[in-house]
């Protein structure tokens, strides 16, 4: 029997806050803070189990065996990672999804500004490379087709590139006039940002990720927000670190292909 779920509008978000409260994830935190993302529940007034979208993550919360929780754990984009608290989901997720998964770790790290010194990031700035260009993203570079190459992640949880510009913040390094890296928004919460970087396989190993976090970083940290970091890989690990942040703890992520 098929369970009936329902998207969440803004008169309800904050029903879902509870099932979530002890997820420490900023992403989570745009959607239900009210910045991005869509969410759907079994109830619009008292739910048992939700899921939260935020790009490609996807985020799970209240009663892994509740009746809808099957009907949620299959309401997925094709490519998506599945993020959960607690064993009863993740034993849920391994089910339902067992042979079309991939679980791996990603690092979260402590969101302490005083981590992060600004002199000590200024001095990556000096090491750009030579024939490298850094430029904060604006209004022609937001439209640059490069830069979307780079990663398409740079702007698209915001509702449209006017929307970026008013909302998000993001640098990038040009080389003969097209972006080759980048670092931005990826999405936004009360007080900080959640960063996205990427850079050209062909530009890797010059140091073009450190200039370009570090001017990302030194950006929010003037404006009084926090450049949160949770690293994919232990690349990003140790890029962050060497940044000056400290890591909190390894957290299951799940990929999920998964077509309907």
């Amino acid at each position: 029997m098929i369970k009936i779920i329902y998207k969440v509008d803004n008169n309800s978000r904050e029903n879902l806050s509870s099932m979530f409260e002890n997820m420490n994830s900023t992403i989570v935190l745009s959607y239900l803070q009210g910045h991005m993302g869509t969410a759907w529940v079994d109830d619009l007034k008292n739910p048992k189990v939700a899921q939260v979208m935020v790009g490609i993550f996807v985020f799970y919360g209240g009663d892994p065996n509740s009746e809808a929780a099957e009907e949620l754990l299959n309401n997925l984009p094709e490519h998506s990672l599945v993020i959960v608290e607690t064993e009863d989901w993740k034993k849920r997720i391994e089910s339902i999804h067992n042979g079309r998964l991939e679980k791996f770790k990603r690092y979260d790290f402590k969101k302490n500004p005083e981590y992060l010194d600004r002199n000590h990031l200024e001095k990556f700035l000096e090491k750009l490379p030579f024939g490298y260009e850094l430029k904060k993203i604006d209004e022609d570079l937001v439209k640059e087709p490069s830069l979307h190459e780079v990663s398409p992640d740079f702007t698209s949880n915001f509702h449209s590139i006017e929307d970026y510009l008013n909302r998000g913040i993001g640098y990038c390094i040009l080389n003969k006039g097209q972006v080759v890296c980048g670092a931005s928004s990826y999405s936004i919460y009360d007080g900080g940002i959640e960063i996205e970087i990427g850079t050209r396989p062909e530009h890797r190993r010059k140091g073009l990720a450190t200039v370009v976090a570090a001017a990302l970083i030194i950006d929010c940290l003037d404006r009084g927000i926090y450049p949160s970091w949770d690293a994919a890989n232990t690349q990003s690990v140790d890029l962050a670190e060497k940044l000056g942040y400290v890591m909190e703890a390894p957290y299951d992520t799940y990929y999920i292909h998964y077509k309907k």
